[in-house]
Order: structure tokens, then sequence, then C-alpha cells
């Protein structure tokens, strides 16, 4: 296997929805799991088509209860391409047709080009006659042009002749069905299907999404261009429109059959009808090998802008999952009104849904794709007005963002979530993750910091932040007995502690990440206020209807923010200290993987809420946001004093205490561990590069990727193991020894900072490579621990590292 080569030897049905996902193609636009075209949805196959922001709302009956979720839409299939040995001896029939999962499969390989972003199946049938068929399939989805996929298949006789038979089309008979849990809930998005045909070689389908009213067509051609056709036809259904063709084989005369289609919705702009709009463009689309040539060229640009070299096995697996982010947020995402869905455009899990996972996946972004970042910041600036709703129907001021977001930024965590290993419906209250506004602000101010874009900061920026701002000082309530501000009534990045052991309220009080980040976010929304000019400062104020006098309670909060510790470590929140331990050898025996330890607890009628156990980093997160000079100041301006030694301690004391039952748990913890210069932090690297391509969450993958994960394993190695950081109008640079954590030989990677194309790093053991191109005028400040120097344009250093 290649490097850029992610391949798959032999059918094992098992696997496939795992396969479905990690093959997933997709251009920003839209994205196509990577099923079988010959197999319709079912246990094993599932072959999910995804348009970015496609949303439906449907309303389900579960555990007693009406319930109303808003889902990302499973639309028509687009792949349906069957075929069949025509047996001389008989007329056609229903049956016959070939499929990986029939006795006929005699060999197969899947292998996916993350170079040139194509998917090639080769799977080999020899029927009950001995007669073998050895057919070639590739595939793309156009990074291009973001409406258009093809499919090109070859069929090569082996010692026989004779004909074979093809359907191909487009099925509209789909709904969201892919994820196992969600069964008990509507699915059915799609209705008002019309079918038709345009020509002897083109068939269209068109439907509309049931209440947010989004029209979906589709067109495919499918012709042969090696080998006539002996017969043609057509069949039209309610929900399918299907091509049929009957085709010779011989062993010298091979036949190919290109299938070529276009997708459009009503949300797209600059056309009037989708249905006259996809028939156009399948029209004027040319055939299989220009777009094939169209598409690399453009797969060929994006890699230049994203070049990153890691070796061995870790680089490969960096790759597919660099290959996935530019799937899911490709230049094509800065057109869109969209966020970053936690689980790609790839499955249904999550709903499709808008987390806080562009704090691990933005940092990334902003130093390849600024304008990607940019428009995905616009998703959440066209959603304040309905986050300063929220606010104010929950009696707070400012913006209170939603934990799950969709179409329109309302709050849409549903209120009630599954126990698959119970079977039981439980209260959910995640909604109550309210730092996920502190991640936005965050993602402004990262984004900003690297960008340069000043234009973004003092308007849409400056907004967000400053309502974000207002909402913690709101929220923040003074202690009387203490002097300080407390937050009370929310649930943290753990997730596992919804409230504590008994109580009648949800909620648990000062999580010391949603503190301290609140923190932080008044301190920049301050710092922004003072740096302001005066015209736009007040401009600015009375755009959000800020009060003058509200600063100065953000300054006051902003130090007096309550951050609980015991015993000589961070609290993860107020009263964890005082929960009872976990017997965690006894549940690994018992159960051997403990990841899910709430569904675990939950099942023997017991709670997570009782235990000193956490799902995920939490109070660690704080080491992921801020590096070690920033996050001493912050808790030194909280007034407290936080030096290695008690960081050292509070990492250890959690390293104990998390079941890691997310992906981005060991992303985390490897990153913490990093910075801290600790050689077992390679451990939870590699755990994390594997959560996906191993599911090592257990059947989670085949529903989707967790492109937070995936988006922070490449930010590890951009940020976490360079100590990169872009603040101050410099770059700041603190590299990791290579041989501790990571062990890798050296790396390499190039970066867009402030207008600079192509800025070029590269570590190897005890040294530092900086090139900046010649391409801007501008110089870079670049500080080191132990120097700063300024490199011009059309320079390049090697530099000593000082010893870990």
């Amino acid at each position: 296997m290649s490097d850029w080569a992610w391949e798959y030897e032999g059918y094992e049905p098992g696997e496939e929805r795992l396969r479905e996902s990690l093959c997933t193609l997709g251009n920003g636009y839209f994205a196509t799991r990577g099923a079988a075209p010959e197999a319709a949805a079912d246990e094993t196959h599932y072959p999910g088509t995804y348009v970015a922001g496609c949303y439906n709302r449907l309303t389900s009956v579960a555990g007693g209860r009406r319930v109303e979720n808003e889902d990302m839409v499973n639309l028509p299939n687009w792949l349906p391409l069957r075929y069949r040995v025509r047996d001389p001896d008989r007329p056609p029939g229903p049956g016959g047709w070939l499929t990986p999962d029939g006795d006929e499969l005699t060999g197969y390989r899947q292998t996916l080009d993350l170079r040139h972003g194509t998917l090639m199946r080769r799977p080999r049938y020899t029927d009950g006659h001995g007669r073998v068929l050895h057919v070639e399939q590739q595939r793309l989805v156009h990074m291009g042009d973001p409406h258009l996929a093809a499919v090109r298949t070859t069929f090569r006789a082996e010692g026989w002749s004779g004909t074979v038979e093809l359907e191909s089309g487009l099925d509209g008979a789909v709904a969201n069905t892919g994820v196992a849990r969600y069964d008990a809930l509507a699915g059915r998005h799609l209705i008002d299907h019309r079918t038709g045909a345009a020509g002897p070689d083109t068939v269209w389908l068109s439907c509309r999404t049931t209440t947010s009213e989004v029209r979906v067509a589709m067109a495919a051609r499918t012709r042969a261009v090696r080998g006539e056709p002996s017969g043609t036809g057509q069949r039209l259904t309610h929900s399918a429109a299907m091509r049929t063709l009957a085709v010779p084989v011989a062993p010298d005369a091979p036949v190919t059959v290109e299938k070529t289609v276009a997708l459009y919705t009503s949300k797209d702009p600059a056309i009037s009808d989708p249905v006259q709009a996809a028939l156009d463009g399948v029209g004027r689309a040319p055939g299989f090998g220009k777009l094939l040539a169209s598409h690399r060229t453009a797969w060929e640009h994006l890699w230049r802008e994203a070049a990153l070299e890691v070796p061995g096995e870790a680089g490969h697996i960096l790759r597919l999952h660099l290959f996935h982010i530019l799937q899911t947020l490709s230049p094509h995402t800065a057109e869109l009104d969209v966020g970053v869905p936690a689980r790609g455009l790839h499955g249904e899990a999550y709903r499709g849904h808008v987390f806080w996972d562009e704090l691990f996946v933005l940092p990334y972004l902003n130093l390849h794709f600024p304008e990607v970042s940019r428009a995905l910041l616009h998703y959440r600036h066209r959603r304040l007005r309905q986050a300063c709703r929220a606010a104010e129907d929950a009696g707070r001021a400012g913006a209170m963002y939603p934990w799950q977001s969709g179409s329109d930024g309302r709050e849409e965590t549903q209120t009630l979530h599954l126990n698959p290993r119970s079977g039981r419906w439980l209260p959910d209250h995640s909604r109550l993750q309210h730092h996920v506004g502190s991640a936005v602000a965050y993602n402004v101010w990262q984004y900003c910091q690297a960008s340069g874009d000043t234009d973004f900061l003092h308007t849409k920026g400056a907004e967000m932040l400053l309502q974000i701002a207002r909402f913690w000082a709101d929220t923040a309530v003074p202690d009387p007995d203490g002097g300080r501000y407390r937050i009370r009534g929310v649930v943290g990045p753990d997730e596992y502690h919804d409230g504590y052991p008994g109580a009648d309220r949800p909620g648990i009080d000062d999580n010391a990440y949603t503190n301290v980040t609140a923190a932080w976010v008044l301190d920049r929304a301050l710092e922004l206020a003072r740096t302001l000019p005066e015209p736009r400062r007040r401009e600015l104020f009375e755009r959000v209807g800020l009060d003058r006098a509200e600063p100065e309670r953000w300054e006051d909060v902003s130090r007096r923010l309550l951050v609980p510790f015991h015993r000589g470590v961070i609290s993860q929140f107020e009263g964890y200290g005082e929960l009872a331990e976990l017997d965690w050898d006894g549940y690994r025996a018992r159960y051997g993987d403990i990841r899910r330890m709430d569904r675990i607890l939950e099942s023997e009628g017991d709670s997570v809420n009782r235990y000193q156990v956490s799902k995920q980093a939490d109070a660690l997160m704080l080491g992921y946001l801020f590096g070690p000079a920033e996050l001493s100041a912050l808790f030194r301006r909280l007034g407290y004093a936080l030096d290695d030694d008690i960081w050292r301690a509070t990492v250890e004391y959690y390293l104990a205490r998390t079941s890691h039952g997310s992906t981005l748990s060991e992303l985390v913890h490897g990153w913490v561990l990093a910075r801290a210069r600790r050689a077992e932090a390679w451990r939870h690297c590699q755990e994390a590069l594997l959560g996906d391509v191993a599911d090592v969450q257990g059947g989670t993958t085949g529903e989707g990727i967790h492109l937070g994960a995936m988006g922070g394993t490449l930010d590890l190695v951009q940020r976490g193991l360079t100590g990169l950081e872009t603040r101050e109008d410099a770059l700041w640079l603190d590299p990791v020894p290579l041989s501790e954590p990571s062990g890798l030989s050296e790396y390499r990677f190039s970066m867009r900072y402030r207008g600079h194309w192509g800025v070029a790093l590269r570590v190897r053991a005890g040294r530092l490579w900086i090139s900046v191109p010649d391409s801007e005028e501008r110089p870079i400040e670049v500080r080191l621990p132990d120097r700063s120097l300024t490199v011009a344009p059309g320079e390049s250093h090697w530099l000593p590292l000082p010893p870990g």
C-alpha cells in the first residue's frame, strides 16, 4: 500500500459500514458514502448521500413522549448500478444480479486514492457455469464542479463471450436509517417524488423535504463508451428512475459504461429550478476521462495548500484524516451557510449537527484555508440573533449558543437519549454545555490572530465576542460568603456528570473549564474594547446595545470567578473530589471495554454522577487551549497559583479517572502530555490516530467519521508538537523534542500566515527549519524560547533547538 492509498483486500460484510465511512467521497458541497452500487441499503450496506446544510425536522414518539428532531437528510441514492450475466438458456428474470454478498464473488479489492480523490473497486465473480467476470469501477465526487459525480465501470469476460445486462439510475426510496439507536424515531424526510427521462441515456428524479421544503433534484446519464449496447430501455416508478442496457462482452472486447450525475437543491444560488439545473449540468458534463482530469487538478491544488509530511504509519493515517477534512470543508464550503458537522458528511450519527468541533478543526484551517474558517464563523454570526433570543428566554443577557446547532441556530439537543445497553430512554441534559459559547469566541480570536483579519474581528467577530462575554457576566452570580463569582447549573466537556447525586435540579456548579474559559472570554472582550478606535467602539457598542458600564462588571467577574481545587489539584467542578472512587479494575475485569461507563452504570441501576470518572478531558482541556505561560497567567489573573507541579499533579489525577469514551479524549491527553514533555504522550496520540480507522469506540465510525478528532490530530503536529502559537503579531515556536513523545524522526508542513503563502516549517532532531517565500514584502517575526528573529521574504534558517 502506498502512502497515498487506503486499501482493503477481500470483502468483509461485518466491516462494510466502517469501510463505507472511511471511503466516503465528497467536495465540501455534498458527499457520498463508499457503498457498493450493486447493493441496496440493508444491515450490511448504507449508501448515504448528504448535502452540507440540508436539514429537515420530524416529530416522533419515544419513551412515551413526543420529541422533535432535526436531521441532516439522507438524499436520493445516485449510486445504483447493478449488473448480471445473461443466461442464454433462460429468458431475463428478476434475479441473478451480482453483488459482493452473493456466492459468485471470488475476489475483491477496494482502494481509496487520497492524492486524487477517487475510489477504485475491483470485484471478481464466477457464476454457476464457471464464467468469470472481472469488474473495475472508479468513482469520483468532483472537487472542481461541486454538483457533479461520476462512476466508470469496465467489464471484462475471462474465457467466454456473452451479454451483461445493467440497470443504472436514481433511487429516491430512502430514509435516515443509518444509526440503529435512532430506529424508533421518524426517518422519512423525502416526499413528492417525481421521475422522468430526457433523451435515450438520461433519467432524472426530484423530491422535497417534508418541513424545510428543500427541493432536491438529480439527473443521471449512463452511456456505454466502449462496446455497443445490444438493447436499451428505461424503467420509471414513483420513486426510482432507471436506465437499462445490455452490452456484449468477450475476452478481447471489454465494455466500459460511464455514469455521470448532477445534484442540485433549491438552496443553491443562481438557479431557477433544481430539475432543470441538474439536467443542464449533466447534459453539459464531459466524459469521465475529462472529468477525472479536472478533478485531479483540483485535488492537486488542495494538496499544495495543505502540504504535510510525516513519515511512517502515523503520516499515512494523518493523510487520510486530512483527506476527509478537505472533503467536508473544502473551498466550496466558503460559499455555503454551514458549520462543522461533528461526523462529517459521512453518516447520520449526531444527526449531522454542529457541536463545538470547530474548536479542534479551525486551528488547522486557519493556517491553510482561512477563507473556509471565516465562512464557518459566519455560520455562527448568522445565528447570533437566535443565540441572543435563547439567552433572553433563559433570563440572561448576551448570547447563549446551543450545544447542538443545525439549520437556524436553535438548540437541537435532544431531551431524551437511548442507552442501547439497557434499552431505556433517559433525560438528556447536555444542552447545559454552555461552554460552547466560549469555543465560538476562542475560534473567532484564533482565526483573527492567525489571519490578521482585523475587519472581521472589529465587526462580526466583535459582535459575537461581546455578546458571549455579556452572557458570562450575567450568568456569574456573586457568592456572598467567598467573595467570588460562581457559575451554577452547567455541564462540562466531560458530559458524564449532569447533576449531583440525588439532586433535584440538573447541572453541576463551577466547572473549572467553563469558569476559566469564561474569564478568558471576558478578558478578550475587554482587550478588544480597549484597542478599538473610539468611533468604531462607539458604533459597535450601539449596535449590540452595550451599556458603557457593563465592561466594569466584566473586569470584576473576569478576575474573581471561582476555580475549585481539592487535594492539590484543580477540581473538575465543585464537589468532584467528594464523589466516590470507581473500582476500575473490577469493571475492566467484568466488561473489558469500559469507555462508556455511563451506559454500564445506568444499566446496573447506578449513576455515573456518583463517581470520580470522566468520559473525556475536562479540566485538562485548559491545557489544550492555552499554552503553559498563558494558562498560568490566566490563573494568576483570577488570583490562583498554577505552577508546573500543580498542573502535573492535575494531569496525573485525571489520567487515572478518565474512561476515554470520546474520540477527542485521547487526542487532548496526548496534546497535554506532549506539552508537558512526557514520553507516554505518544501512546495517547496513537490512540487518537487510530480512533476511526480501527473503530476504537466499537461501531461508531460506521455511523460517520469523527471530524473533530481528525482535525485535532493534524493540529497536534501543526501546533502541538511545534508549540506554535499566533499571538502578538508573531509566530511563537517551542517544538517538542522528537524522541519524546513522538518517536518521529522528522516532520514538515507549510502554512498560510497573515497573507504569506507557503511558510514552511521542518523539525528534525534538535533543529528547526523555517522558510518564508518571497511572494510578500513583509517579514515574519518568530519567537523561540531562547531567541527571537525576523525572517524576511525569500529567507530560510536552520535553528538549533534547546534541549527539552
